[in-house]
């Protein structure tokens, strides 16, 4: 199907970053290989605009809407924003303003990310739909994955460009301290508040590089909290890695047959032998959308709407003056909030 090209507003950064770069980044390339994207947004009838963004990117947003009245934006929702970091309540209400005054359809990252959003006070859009992330394939595959082998140490890798607490380190803490490093080693590559004894820790790796460390590993460990569509997960998972992760988030929508959950650390060394002795089971039970899916189901729900719009079954959402000054107000209350956030944070450095 072709149609109206997409362009994706996003400040996309080079090397290692967070998950959402990374995806979308991955999106991008599928959608230029396909002959379906637009390099320029003041061209494009359809642009995918993600939510959790600088302040001049909702600017820019504004301003297009503005100028075209036909444009169709599309808000790929991360969060809540308030559990995965236990404060800024106010990012999500900025995000739910917009999606509820500017979106005119809303994309998920899962099931739990929408229920979640809904409970925080985000209202539903029209046109909305669940789709996970995939990797990009030429780097996340299984091809040259080390075997998996129960005749030398099993092999433990956990992954995380946050150094947040909430990505998982209490359960990171506890494995360096409890798990049986006669039997096991484990990596973690990323971002840490703690130093490791026993964990072997590597900083983060541009994408290829972390891809050969996930494949010369057996199992991947997560326990960040509260995560709506890992990243990290999937790509692991998509190197042919069984997965361990913590029963929270999106991790079961991910995980499914292809690994086992936990409530609490003390569960893992237990889980880790099941997995160990089946393991082939689990590895081919791993069963995840690859980014030729996930990019179609994108492309395909934009076009829906477009094509709602050409034939008259939808009039896309206006951009007001009373939108526009409502928008442009709670702009300047997250500029005024994040000021006030880095004096303190300044004053606190200092004592």
């Amino acid at each position: 199907m072709q149609g109206e090209k997409i362009n994706i507003l996003f400040d996309f950064k080079k090397g290692p970053w967070g998950g959402g770069n990374q995806f979308l980044l991955a999106l991008r390339n599928y959608l230029i290989k396909n002959n379906r994207y637009e390099e320029t947004s003041e061209k494009a009838k359809i642009i995918l605009f993600n939510s959790f963004q600088e302040q001049k990117d909702s600017k820019r947003i504004i301003f297009l809407k503005k100028q075209i009245y036909e444009r169709i934006i599309v808000m790929r929702i991360d969060g809540p924003v308030f559990l995965i970091r236990g404060k800024d309540y106010n990012v999500d209400k900025n995000i739910y303003q917009f999606n509820d005054l500017l979106a005119d359809a809303t994309i998920f990252q899962s099931e739990w990310s929408r229920q979640e959003n809904y409970k925080l006070g985000m209202k539903p859009n029209k046109f909305e739909v669940v789709i996970m992330n995939a990797p990009n394939p030429l780097i996340f595959n299984k091809k040259d994955k080390i075997p998996f082998s129960k005749d030398r140490k099993i092999r433990l890798i956990a992954t995380s460009w946050s150094s947040n607490w909430n990505k998982g380190f209490e359960t990171y803490k506890w494995l360096d301290e409890h798990l049986d490093f006669s039997k096991y080693e484990m990596t973690f590559i990323g971002n840490s508040p703690i130093e490791f004894k026993n964990i072997k820790h590597i900083h983060p790796l541009k994408s290829e590089d972390l891809a050969k460390e996930l494949k010369r590993s057996d199992v991947y460990i997560t326990a960040s909290k509260k995560d709506p569509c890992s990243n990290s997960l999937i790509e692991a998972m998509h190197c042919g890695l069984p997965a361990i992760g913590l029963r929270d988030g999106g991790h079961p929508e991910i995980i499914r047959r292809g690994g086992e959950l936990f409530n609490i650390p003390e569960e893992i060394p237990s889980l880790l032998k099941k997995i160990i002795e089946n393991y082939k089971k689990y590895r081919g039970r791993i069963d995840l959308p690859p980014m030729e899916e996930v990019g179609k189901k994108y492309y395909q729900f934009m076009q829906q709407i477009y094509e709602e719009y050409k034939n008259e079954k939808y009039l896309p959402k206006t951009i007001s003056g009373a939108k526009i000054i409502k928008l442009r107000y709670s702009l300047f209350k997250m500029r005024i909030i994040e000021k006030i956030k880095g004096v303190l944070n300044r004053i606190e450095s200092i004592h």
